[in-house]
Protein backbone atom coordinates (compact mmCIF):
# COMPACT_ATOMS: atom_id res chain seq x y z
CA UNK A 1 0.00 0.00 0.00
CA UNK A 2 1.53 3.21 -0.93
CA UNK A 3 1.78 5.56 1.78
CA UNK A 4 0.43 8.80 1.75
CA UNK A 5 1.90 12.66 1.96
CA UNK A 6 -0.33 14.98 3.89
CA UNK A 7 0.79 18.56 2.74
CA UNK A 8 -0.79 21.60 4.42
CA UNK A 9 -2.63 23.95 1.49
CA UNK A 10 -1.22 27.18 1.26
CA UNK A 11 -3.92 29.08 2.57
CA UNK A 12 -3.68 33.11 3.78
CA UNK A 13 -3.69 31.44 7.19
CA UNK A 14 -0.40 29.07 6.73
CA UNK A 15 1.14 31.78 4.68
CA UNK A 16 1.38 33.93 7.56
CA UNK A 17 2.33 30.89 9.84
CA UNK A 18 5.60 29.83 7.73
CA UNK A 19 6.43 33.77 7.44
CA UNK A 20 6.26 34.17 11.16
CA UNK A 21 7.86 31.15 11.98
CA UNK A 22 10.30 31.51 9.24
CA UNK A 23 11.17 34.71 10.56
CA UNK A 24 11.68 33.74 14.30
CA UNK A 25 14.33 30.81 12.75
CA UNK A 26 15.82 33.89 11.01
CA UNK A 27 16.15 35.88 13.99
CA UNK A 28 17.44 33.17 16.14
CA UNK A 29 19.98 33.08 13.99
CA UNK A 30 20.98 36.50 13.75
CA UNK A 31 20.65 36.80 17.27
CA UNK A 32 23.23 33.58 17.72
CA UNK A 33 25.95 35.24 15.12
CA UNK A 34 25.79 38.35 16.91
CA UNK A 35 26.25 37.38 20.01
CA UNK A 36 29.06 35.43 18.59
CA UNK A 37 30.73 38.46 17.47
CA UNK A 38 29.69 40.46 20.27
CA UNK A 39 31.43 38.13 22.30
CA UNK A 40 34.27 38.39 20.09
CA UNK A 41 34.03 42.37 20.33
CA UNK A 42 33.85 42.28 24.40
CA UNK A 43 36.83 39.75 24.81
CA UNK A 44 39.13 42.30 22.49
CA UNK A 45 37.79 44.86 24.52
CA UNK A 46 38.96 43.61 27.57
CA UNK A 47 42.68 44.07 26.64
CA UNK A 48 43.82 47.24 26.23
CA UNK A 49 47.50 47.75 24.60
CA UNK A 50 50.14 50.23 26.03
CA UNK A 51 53.08 51.15 23.94
CA UNK A 52 56.12 52.44 26.48
CA UNK A 53 59.72 53.86 24.93
CA UNK A 54 62.41 52.50 26.39
CA UNK A 55 66.59 53.30 25.86
CA UNK A 56 68.03 50.57 28.20
CA UNK A 57 67.55 46.84 28.80
CA UNK A 58 66.47 47.87 32.09
CA UNK A 59 63.41 49.03 32.06
CA UNK A 60 62.74 46.83 29.18
CA UNK A 61 63.02 43.75 31.68
CA UNK A 62 60.60 45.66 34.40
CA UNK A 63 58.20 46.38 31.78
CA UNK A 64 58.45 42.75 30.81
CA UNK A 65 58.42 41.37 34.31
CA UNK A 66 55.29 43.55 34.86
CA UNK A 67 53.20 42.40 31.65
CA UNK A 68 54.16 38.63 31.86
CA UNK A 69 53.10 39.19 36.35
CA UNK A 70 50.87 42.15 36.61
CA UNK A 71 49.29 43.37 33.81
CA UNK A 72 47.19 40.11 32.71
CA UNK A 73 45.36 40.87 35.78
CA UNK A 74 44.37 44.20 34.55
CA UNK A 75 43.46 42.91 31.22
CA UNK A 76 46.66 45.19 29.41
CA UNK A 77 48.92 44.42 27.86
CA UNK A 78 52.37 46.14 27.27
CA UNK A 79 54.61 46.53 24.08
CA UNK A 80 57.78 47.61 24.43
CA UNK A 81 59.47 50.00 21.79
CA UNK A 82 63.16 50.48 21.94
CA UNK A 83 65.05 53.68 21.03
CA UNK A 84 68.71 53.93 20.79
CA UNK A 85 69.39 57.58 21.80
CA UNK A 86 67.83 59.94 24.49
CA UNK A 87 65.83 61.92 21.87
CA UNK A 88 63.57 60.09 20.13
CA UNK A 89 61.78 58.85 23.32
CA UNK A 90 60.53 61.78 24.20
CA UNK A 91 59.24 63.10 20.19
CA UNK A 92 58.09 59.85 19.55
CA UNK A 93 56.03 60.56 22.53
CA UNK A 94 54.65 64.42 20.56
CA UNK A 95 54.07 61.95 17.65
CA UNK A 96 51.65 59.75 19.71
CA UNK A 97 53.93 57.03 18.58
CA UNK A 98 54.13 55.52 21.81
CA UNK A 99 51.60 55.82 24.77
CA UNK A 100 54.65 56.82 27.37
CA UNK A 101 58.34 56.04 28.24
CA UNK A 102 60.03 54.91 30.53
CA UNK A 103 63.87 55.92 30.75
CA UNK A 104 64.35 59.39 32.48
CA UNK A 105 64.43 61.22 35.66
CA UNK A 106 62.89 64.68 36.51
CA UNK A 107 65.86 66.60 35.83
CA UNK A 108 66.47 65.38 32.05
CA UNK A 109 62.81 65.60 31.73
CA UNK A 110 62.67 69.09 32.63
CA UNK A 111 65.68 69.84 30.23
CA UNK A 112 63.72 67.96 27.17
CA UNK A 113 60.65 70.39 27.78
CA UNK A 114 62.59 73.04 27.20
CA UNK A 115 64.51 71.98 24.12
CA UNK A 116 62.37 69.95 22.46
CA UNK A 117 59.23 72.33 23.29
CA UNK A 118 56.68 69.23 24.76
CA UNK A 119 54.93 69.77 27.32
CA UNK A 120 55.54 66.15 29.14
CA UNK A 121 54.01 64.68 32.96
CA UNK A 122 56.30 62.45 34.96
CA UNK A 123 54.14 60.07 36.70
CA UNK A 124 55.33 57.52 39.47
CA UNK A 125 58.93 57.53 39.96
CA UNK A 126 60.03 54.10 39.80
CA UNK A 127 64.42 53.16 40.76
CA UNK A 128 67.58 55.07 41.13
CA UNK A 129 69.89 53.95 38.60
CA UNK A 130 72.73 54.71 41.12
CA UNK A 131 75.86 56.72 39.44
CA UNK A 132 79.28 56.24 41.67
CA UNK A 133 83.05 56.32 41.55
CA UNK A 134 84.54 53.24 40.09
CA UNK A 135 88.16 52.28 39.77
CA UNK A 136 90.08 49.08 38.59
CA UNK A 137 92.75 49.96 40.84
CA UNK A 138 91.94 52.08 43.73
CA UNK A 139 89.59 50.83 46.81
CA UNK A 140 88.56 54.33 48.43
CA UNK A 141 88.12 57.76 47.98
CA UNK A 142 90.82 58.30 50.25
CA UNK A 143 93.49 56.49 48.27
CA UNK A 144 92.42 58.97 45.25
CA UNK A 145 96.19 60.32 43.98
CA UNK A 146 96.79 64.26 43.78
CA UNK A 147 96.16 65.35 39.64
CA UNK A 148 94.38 62.10 39.51
CA UNK A 149 92.24 61.85 35.91
CA UNK A 150 88.44 61.16 36.12
CA UNK A 151 85.92 60.82 33.47
CA UNK A 152 82.44 61.90 33.86
CA UNK A 153 79.78 62.31 31.11
CA UNK A 154 79.71 65.46 29.07
CA UNK A 155 75.75 65.79 28.62
CA UNK A 156 74.10 68.55 30.86
CA UNK A 157 72.09 66.42 33.14
CA UNK A 158 75.22 64.17 34.34
CA UNK A 159 77.90 66.15 34.08
CA UNK A 160 76.07 68.18 36.68
CA UNK A 161 75.17 65.09 38.78
CA UNK A 162 78.49 63.59 38.64
CA UNK A 163 80.31 66.92 39.71
CA UNK A 164 77.79 67.07 42.74
CA UNK A 165 78.62 63.45 43.08
CA UNK A 166 82.38 64.72 43.41
CA UNK A 167 81.96 67.01 45.55
CA UNK A 168 79.49 64.65 47.65
CA UNK A 169 82.55 62.55 48.28
CA UNK A 170 84.91 65.55 49.59
CA UNK A 171 87.17 65.78 45.99
CA UNK A 172 86.13 69.38 45.05
CA UNK A 173 84.10 71.81 46.49
CA UNK A 174 81.48 74.08 44.33
CA UNK A 175 80.25 77.71 44.45
CA UNK A 176 77.48 78.90 46.97
CA UNK A 177 75.71 80.60 44.00
CA UNK A 178 74.89 77.86 41.54
CA UNK A 179 72.25 77.53 39.06
CA UNK A 180 69.91 74.29 38.34
CA UNK A 181 72.78 72.90 36.42
CA UNK A 182 76.44 73.13 37.45
CA UNK A 183 79.49 72.67 35.14
CA UNK A 184 83.32 72.60 35.84
CA UNK A 185 83.08 76.82 36.12
CA UNK A 186 81.26 76.11 39.21
CA UNK A 187 84.22 74.47 41.07
CA UNK A 188 85.36 76.14 43.51
CA UNK A 189 88.10 74.56 45.21
CA UNK A 190 89.86 71.27 43.83
CA UNK A 191 92.17 70.08 46.82
CA UNK A 192 93.80 66.86 44.89
CA UNK A 193 94.11 68.87 41.45
CA UNK A 194 91.41 66.51 39.81
CA UNK A 195 91.50 66.29 36.23
CA UNK A 196 88.13 66.29 35.13
CA UNK A 197 87.89 64.41 31.40
CA UNK A 198 84.05 64.81 29.66
CA UNK A 199 83.10 62.21 27.18
CA UNK A 200 79.99 61.41 25.52
CA UNK A 201 77.87 59.07 28.21
CA UNK A 202 78.25 56.04 26.57
CA UNK A 203 82.03 56.35 26.28
CA UNK A 204 82.62 56.93 30.16
CA UNK A 205 82.83 52.98 30.77
CA UNK A 206 85.26 52.48 28.58
CA UNK A 207 87.92 54.66 29.86
CA UNK A 208 88.04 52.87 33.39
CA UNK A 209 91.29 51.38 31.83
CA UNK A 210 93.00 54.97 30.77
CA UNK A 211 92.18 57.04 33.84
CA UNK A 212 92.34 56.27 38.01
CA UNK A 213 88.52 56.40 38.38
CA UNK A 214 85.18 57.20 36.27
CA UNK A 215 81.96 58.61 37.11
CA UNK A 216 79.17 55.58 35.79
CA UNK A 217 76.10 53.89 37.00
CA UNK A 218 76.61 51.11 39.23
CA UNK A 219 74.35 49.34 36.58
CA UNK A 220 76.43 50.08 33.61
CA UNK A 221 80.05 49.54 35.24
CA UNK A 222 78.14 45.69 35.77
CA UNK A 223 77.01 45.45 32.33
CA UNK A 224 80.66 46.25 30.69
CA UNK A 225 81.77 42.95 33.15
CA UNK A 226 83.52 44.98 35.35
CA UNK A 227 83.05 44.58 39.29
CA UNK A 228 80.71 46.76 40.27
CA UNK A 229 82.38 47.93 43.91
CA UNK A 230 81.62 51.85 44.29
CA UNK A 231 84.08 54.22 46.39
CA UNK A 232 81.40 56.33 46.77
CA UNK A 233 77.90 56.21 45.28
CA UNK A 234 74.32 58.25 45.07
CA UNK A 235 71.48 56.43 47.92
CA UNK A 236 68.26 57.02 47.47
CA UNK A 237 67.75 60.65 49.28
CA UNK A 238 69.43 61.61 45.51
CA UNK A 239 65.68 60.31 44.47
CA UNK A 240 65.24 63.23 41.62
CA UNK A 241 67.45 61.10 39.69
CA UNK A 242 64.97 57.99 39.55
CA UNK A 243 63.51 57.27 36.82
CA UNK A 244 60.00 57.88 36.20
CA UNK A 245 57.02 56.66 34.28
CA UNK A 246 56.63 59.72 31.54
CA UNK A 247 53.65 60.91 29.22
CA UNK A 248 52.41 63.50 26.54
CA UNK A 249 50.44 66.47 29.07
CA UNK A 250 46.88 65.72 28.98
CA UNK A 251 47.14 61.60 28.89
CA UNK A 252 48.09 61.27 31.84
CA UNK A 253 44.57 60.53 33.45
CA UNK A 254 44.26 58.13 30.21
CA UNK A 255 42.98 54.42 31.71
CA UNK A 256 45.67 52.33 30.38
CA UNK A 257 48.17 54.78 31.26
CA UNK A 258 47.17 55.00 34.71
CA UNK A 259 46.90 50.83 35.04
CA UNK A 260 51.07 50.77 34.16
CA UNK A 261 51.82 53.96 36.47
CA UNK A 262 49.83 51.90 39.53
CA UNK A 263 51.45 48.14 38.63
CA UNK A 264 54.79 49.75 38.29
CA UNK A 265 54.98 50.94 42.42
CA UNK A 266 53.31 47.32 43.02
CA UNK A 267 55.21 45.61 46.02
CA UNK A 268 56.26 42.65 43.23
CA UNK A 269 58.44 44.95 40.70
CA UNK A 270 60.07 46.49 44.28
CA UNK A 271 61.40 42.83 44.79
CA UNK A 272 62.10 42.28 41.80
CA UNK A 273 64.52 44.59 41.11
CA UNK A 274 66.04 44.17 44.80
CA UNK A 275 66.54 40.15 43.35
CA UNK A 276 67.71 40.90 40.01
CA UNK A 277 69.94 43.80 40.50
CA UNK A 278 71.61 43.79 44.16
CA UNK A 279 71.89 47.50 44.91
CA UNK A 280 72.72 48.84 42.31
CA UNK A 281 69.07 49.79 41.49
CA UNK A 282 67.46 51.35 44.18
CA UNK A 283 63.57 51.27 44.10
CA UNK A 284 62.33 54.43 45.71
CA UNK A 285 58.40 53.68 45.94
Amino acid sequence: MKKQQYLLPLTKTNRRFFLTAGSAFTASLLFAGCSRISGTVAKSEQEEIIKVGVTGIVSEDILKFVNKNLAPQEKLKIKVVKFNDWIQPNTALRDKVIDANFFQHKPFMNNAVKELKINLVPLNTIYLNTLGLFSKNLKSVNEIPQNATVTIANDVINNDRGLRLLAANGLIKLKDNIGEFVTQRDIAANPKSLKIKEVEGVQVVRAINDVDFIVSSAQTVALAGIEPNSMGAETVKDKKYALALVTLQGRENEQKIQKLNKLLINSQVKDFINKEYKGRLIPVF
